[in-house]
């Protein structure tokens, strides 16, 4: 298995020193870890021109309500920005997320833009 830590885009109260967001090229996700535990993951797959799809999201359902789906998707897309990536939002979370939230240089092909390229 090959994990990468991701980029933190900056820290608030609900982020502690045990939550970690790796990216797990392997399994085709980013995991956000609390502790020892995988908390949750948003999955991505490379489509073929070469853009991450981001369809889905989890959180385990022991620790919802706390807001790892948030860090995990800011902390996650961080990291794709940072790479240079261009990825393309199909997970109802990643969409709301961007519509909430600036991700610094981020490259995004909004699947129902007019010009989006399938």
């Amino acid at each position: 298995m090959t994990t990468q830590p991701a980029a933190n885009p900056g820290s608030s109260a609900t982020e502690d020193a045990d939550l970690r967001v790796v990216r797990n090229d392997d399994a085709g996700r980013y995991e956000i870890l609390v502790g020892d535990a995988v908390g949750g993951f948003t999955e991505f797959r490379v489509d073929s021109h070469g853009r991450l799809v981001f369809p889905h999201t989890e959180v385990d359902p022991a620790f919802k309500g706390q807001g790892l789906a948030g860090i995990l998707v800011g902390r996650a897309l961080a990291d794709v920005a940072k790479r240079g990536e261009r990825i393309v939002p199909r997970c109802p979370f990643v969409v709301r997320y961007l519509h909430g939230h600036e991700v610094a240089d981020l490259l995004i092909d909004w699947p129902d833009a007019p010009d989006f390229v399938k």
